[in-house]
């Protein structure tokens, strides 16, 4: 087997609480650009092609492992936090094999990219290392441990900043925490002892044990230190976020997108955009969602799980989840487009208008204050304002079929479960309680009466109350 080709083994520390995130979550589960940290490590281990991949996990070990359980992820528990040494032992033992390279990640730095550490194990190999540390350079490395080279720049020592002299405090240069080892790490980590003032056994006592065996410890330097940042706090966190956003923004940037505030635009790492398309201040795109070329999305809306043709402008301030969206429609502004609706091409969803389980096809029109759901509505309807489909009778949903080409006048009620025929016509004000025929006219609504002197009679018996509180009628019911 040779050193390229050798099999890799993935062990992410992240059984630690995270007490200053003052939160009752495991600090690993705070989520950073719509995935939990911990989960971005997964992530990169699964684009390196890890054979496995093993969660070390400790505090609140249920709701971390629940957060990442999926093919392929293991979990080894730290019952006592014993130090990263201690946590290292708990993953390798998952292990059923020694024969592989081992990647050490951490579940609280999720900026990490794919291609860093596909370079750094690649330098780890071609050496032929027994141990790499990843480092980085600051012109300030206060509160990170030193790394002390030797004459030949092998890594002799890492110095903890409370353990450094002076000299040893002015190097730029910082161990990440990140390693890569040989196969022989898992029976060296056993020889580590906890012989200190915080009685814990220490993963970077690795190195002086790699050296004690004659082996080559070397370091492999990042080109952007920002990579290795983590989060202990939610100040922190926010860091984090904004970073993370700045990164997807750009990648969008480049690829043909329009984002003329990318400072105020959320976009996670799962959405897909196409060219030519433009996002306006505020918005925010969320999980499954793809986007065709020539799309607009207005400002302050928020998109999540949703296909978009080409061509869909969807107006500021509407909320899309779960949605289909055909090639030349338009929502919004300040509609709401819940799980389930699936609109074809052209459709016109306006104002105040919401869909929910709903199969609208081509060129349907819904122009104002709607609610349409568990419904299918055919090819050039027109959807009147004030249309309510009302499919709960309390315990059960029940559904609607509108044919195509159907006229259904203002601030009407179809009483699910309703079929409406083609080319029907329902006038307005209408409660349709019973299926209409192909081409029918329904009208549903209960007889008009004119009460003729009703509003004097009643608004003149008030005396005083009118007079008060009322000043225009008042005057009225003096003049008559």
């Amino acid at each position: 087997m040779t050193e390229q080709n050798r099999p890799l083994d993935v062990v992410i520390l992240a059984a630690g609480q995270g007490t200053r995130m003052k939160s009752a979550l495991p600090k690993v589960i705070h989520s950073v650009a719509g995935r939990p940290m911990v989960a971005w490590a997964v992530k990169a281990a699964q684009e390196l092609g890890a054979r496995n991949i093993v969660v070390v996990t400790g505090h609140g070990a249920e709701q971390v492992e629940a957060k990442v359980q999926q093919p392929g992820v293991a979990f080894a528990r730290q019952e006592k936090q014993l130090g990263t040494g201690d946590a290292f032992l708990s993953g390798v033992a998952a292990l059923s094999e020694r024969d592989a390279d081992i990647l050490v990640l951490y579940g609280d730095t999720p900026l990490l990219r794919a291609e860093t550490l596909r370079d750094l194990l690649a330098d780890h190999r071609e050496r032929q290392s027994a141990m790499t540390v990843l480092t980085g350079e600051l012109p300030d490395a206060t509160g990170y441990g030193r790394i002390v080279r030797g004459e030949q720049g092998d890594v002799e020592r890492i110095v903890e900043q409370k353990d450094a002299s002076e000299t040893e405090r002015s190097i730029g240069e910082f161990n990440s925490g990140v390693y890569v080892f040989d196969a022989q790490a898992s029976e060296l980590a056993r020889r580590i002892t906890n012989d200190n003032k915080a009685g814990e056994y220490y993963l970077t006592d690795l190195l002086g044990l790699y050296r004690g065996e004659g082996a080559h410890v070397r370091a492999f330097k990042l080109a952007d230190p920002d990579e290795v940042l983590g989060a202990n706090d939610r100040v922190g966190l926010a860091k984090l976020e904004g970073i993370f956003r700045q990164r997807i923004n750009e990648q969008h940037l480049r690829g043909g997108v329009a984002i003329p505030a990318p400072d105020t635009v959320f976009i996670e790492d799962t959405v897909t955009i196409g060219r030519d398309v433009t996002l306006e201040p505020g918005v925010i795109l969320r999980g499954q969602t793809s986007i065709a070329d020539n799309v607009t999305v207005g400002a302050y809306s928020v998109v999540t799980d949703c296909v978009l043709g080409e061509g869909v402008n969807v107006k500021p301030h509407s909320v899309l989840e779960g949605a289909e969206v055909g090639a030349g429609s338009d929502v919004g502004p300040f509609a709401r487009l819940r799980p389930g609706s699936v609109l074809g091409a052209g459709v016109h969803i306006g104002n105040f208008v919401e869909t929910k389980n709903a199969k609208l096809d081509t060129g349907v029109k819904a122009g104002h204050l709607a609610y349409l759901g568990d419904v299918t509505i055919g090819t050039e309807t027109n959807v009147g304002a004030g249309t309510i489909i009302a499919n709960f009778d309390g315990v059960n949903k029940h559904q609607s079929k509108v044919g195509a080409g159907v006229f259904i006048g203002s601030n009407s009620t179809i009483i699910a479960p309703r079929t409406v025929g083609d080319a029907a016509f329902i006038a307005a004000g209408s409660a349709v309680h019973d299926d209409i025929p192909e081409g029918a006219m329904a009208v549903a609504r209960g007889k008009q009466r004119n009460l003729e002197g009703w509003s004097k009679r009643y608004w003149g018996g008030m005396g005083e109350k009118v007079e008060r509180k009322l000043p225009w009628l008042a005057g009225w019911l003096k003049r008559q």
